[in-house]
């Protein structure tokens, strides 16, 4: 095979064995299975152009504009978001900067695509589906594992199964690629799935197309829990939560995911609220803080947050809001916390319940949980005396 990339209509050659063999060296313990796949896989023909966060927004970077910097961010282990709400990076016009818009497909960290492929004891007899084209990299990855006959890809967006099937052909490689809703029906059957997409519930044909005794590995909208389970004789699966921690993106349906209705976090930036209280705890990242933001979203799901620092002092606010219009503002001010909140429910309660389990037990108990999924793809969790259900 050529090392050379069509981009734009042209042809560049670049020196990217070496860059890969150090990004697989970093990626993979020296006796990884998948330690030769990443030195030997091109990634920077899937990663043409991307879009990088800004503070005035996402601004469209041009990997033949600059092939040092080409070469630096493909082979750095990092994820590339290609795709912005509905706006792919290989459509946008040079120059193009978006003032807003959240990912909706990237490149995934080399490290997170691996430790999802051993997750899911990937061996060379295994029938793989690959939940999540994106770029085609990964793909790409488990075809020089496997050989492409024992690949197949599958997502929503038809330009993304087919600018991945171009470049994984131009590379030799010829997986399948299906272009469907991924939580809906499948048309496929094998021994492993692993998902570089957030579900939740887990979807029934997955575990319907999932042969007896196959495992799947992903991840739960909302959370950065990951899941590995192996199907049981009746129908459902079982396993345990691991104990490392990612964030994929939540599947969608459409090109975009649906407008969220700013009116409840409108009212919590500014309303005074029918509950006024002052609190022990300090305001809290809960979208950074990764464990309770997952133990909050299994209690308390859908909430939506906000978290606003100042430059010229140490306050800060955080903002939590739900769509059945509740919300909370918690403001720090001088050391002291001052809580608002108003709507049918009183979202900080959550949080505190989070915060006292912690400091009660020295830990939460998703880490390590075990697993129980129905074969209509509810999710149970269990450690100890604690149990959740996991829903839609």
């Amino acid at each position: 095979m050529s090392d050379r990339s069509e981009i734009a209509g042209g042809y560049f050659l670049m020196d990217w064995k070496e860059p890969a063999r150090r990004l697989a060296a970093e990626v993979t313990p020296p006796a990884s299975r998948w330690r030769s796949a990443v030195e030997h896989t091109k990634r920077h023909p899937f990663v043409p152009r991307w879009w990088t966060a800004t503070p005035e927004g996402w601004k469209l970077v041009v990997g033949d504009d600059d092939t040092e910097q080409w070469q630096e961010h493909a082979y750095r282990d990092r994820t590339l978001v290609t795709r912005v709400g509905d706006v792919h990076a290989d459509h946008a016009a040079p120059g193009v900067c978006l003032s807003q818009g959240s990912p909706t497909s990237s490149s995934t960290h080399p490290s997170l695509l691996v430790k999802m492929y051993r997750h899911a004891s990937i061996d060379n007899r295994s029938t793989v589906l690959d939940v999540g084209t994106g770029t085609g990299y990964g793909t790409a990855l488990l075809c020089y594992r496997l050989g492409h006959s024992r690949v197949t890809a599958i997502d929503v967006d038809p330009y993304l199964t087919g600018a991945a099937e171009q470049r994984l052909d131009e590379r030799g490689w010829r997986p399948r690629l299906l272009t469907a809703d991924a939580t809906g029906p499948i048309d496929w059957e094998g021994d492993r799935i692993i998902a570089t997409v957030a579900v939740r519930p887990i979807p029934a044909s997955w575990l319907a197309a999932l042969q007896p005794g196959g495992r799947l590995v992903t991840t739960v909208t909302g959370t950065s829990l990951i899941i590995v389970a192996d199907k049981q004789p009746d129908g459902g699966a079982a396993g345990v939560v691991d104990h490392g921690r990612a964030g994929f993106m939540r599947t969608r349906t459409g090109a975009d995911y649906p407008d969220r209705d700013g009116t409840v976090l409108a009212r919590a930036r500014a309303e005074e609220g029918e509950q006024v209280e002052s609190s022990q705890y300090p305001v809290m990242d809960v979208v950074n803080a990764w464990d309770v933001s997952s133990m909050l979203d299994i209690i308390a799901p859908g909430i939506e947050h906000r978290h606003i620092t100042y430059d010229d002092t140490p306050d800060r606010v955080a903002l939590m809001a739900h769509e059945d219009g509740s919300w909370c503002r918690a403001e720090e001010t001088g050391g002291k916390v001052t809580i608002h909140q108003g709507g049918p429910r009183r979202l900080y309660g959550y949080l505190d319940q989070v915060r006292e389990h912690w400091l009660q037990y020295g830990e939460l108990p998703i880490r390590g949980a075990a697993v129980t999924i129905t074969p209509d793809g509810m999710i149970t969790l269990k450690r100890g005396n604690w149990t959740a259900t996991i829903g839609r």
